[in-house]
């Protein structure tokens, strides 16, 4: 299938926002070795010094810019081709660690390196190409579906259970329950995100769609997903490694915001069979550079990180 010109656009934000964010994390991690050198106090202990470093602010804004570039990105290609492509992040940001910050990268993480790029390429050859939308309304008449509504549903029933049953007994205890409920909330906040964004893009070509209601509704509901998919995540980030949450996070995100494109957009519509089976492979191949990238990450153990090991043998394995 021919790559659009639309695609190719969100394609190329795509890349510049995965460049951007990762290398944003190199330079905030420099920023706070800086502030720490100068302080004696970690932020990992309750330091704030480096909110006074000048280079954190640097890695900040250049995330913000990231950030922004993967909310465009959005209004110009559909989420099965833009989202897994945030692996790539990982990626930049582990190069970029390994010759400026000296962390190893290890032969096992290079290989996940490129299984990621390899996955990614083959992402992108077999991308849909979405139907062009003329207005906000034809959005909401995609939200409105039946069978989104059944996702929508489930997805609400899902986060309630999570919270209200699982969170108070085993939250703590088992990394699955916060990172379902900010991946179950992320699926929705990307598909009001592509909503808000095809909408601001058309009123920036000269059709007003701020004039709607559906607009100002998306832009609701980005901010109520937003907040608590960010809340979960760092309930998640404080209790577990790093290592553990980041590929789990990656593959239940991935997989349940392409699922909800799927069913919304109707991404798949119109694909061959071999096309489909070939995105499904390219994403397996990502997701698995993914997991083999973290796995064989170096990072440093804290005492409220041990048992770790014995989590990943309990809940990946």
């Amino acid at each position: 299938m021919a790559f659009s010109k639309d695609n190719l656009k969100g394609f190329v934000l795509a890349l510049l926002s995965s460049f951007f964010i990762g290398s944003s994390f190199i330079i905030k991690k420099k920023g706070l070795r800086r502030a720490a050198a100068a302080s004696g106090v970690r932020a990992g202990v309750g330091g704030f010094t480096y909110l006074l470093e000048p280079l954190w602010w640097v890695g900040m804004a250049i995330m913000i810019v990231g950030e922004v570039a993967n909310f465009v990105a959005y209004a110009f290609a559909p989420a099965v081709l833009v989202t897994p492509l945030g692996a790539l992040s990982i990626i930049v940001s582990a190069v970029l660690a390994h010759f400026i910050l000296h962390e190893k990268l290890p032969q096992l993480g290079i290989l996940g390196c490129v299984m990621c790029i390899a996955g990614s390429i083959i992402i992108v050859i077999h991308a849909p190409q979405e139907s062009p939308i003329t207005s906000v309304q034809e959005i909401w008449s995609l939200a409105t579906q039946p069978a989104f509504l059944l996702y929508v549903a489930s997805v609400i029933v899902l986060v309630f259970i999570l919270i209200f049953h699982f969170a108070p007994r085993c939250g703590n205890t088992n990394a699955l329950v916060f990172i379902g409920i900010c991946s179950l909330m992320g699926s929705l906040s990307v598909m009001s995100v592509k909503a808000l964004g095809t909408s601001l893009k058309l009123t920036f070509e000269g059709k007003n769609q701020l004039l709607y209601p559906d607009t100002w509704f998306f832009m609701l509901v980005v901010a109520i997903c937003v907040i608590m998919q960010m809340n979960y995540l760092n309930k998640a980030l404080d209790t577990f490694n790093t290592a553990v949450v980041s590929p789990i996070y990656y593959v239940m995100f991935t997989s349940l915001t392409i699922l909800a494109s799927v069913i919304m957009f109707k991404d798949w519509d119109g694909q061959t069979a071999a096309s489909i089976i070939s995105e499904i492979c390219g994403f397996v191949v990502v997701l698995s550079g993914t997991i083999l990238l973290h796995t064989t990450k170096d990072f440093e153990r804290s005492p409220s990180f041990r048992g770790v090991q014995h989590f990943v043998t309990l809940n990946l394995f």
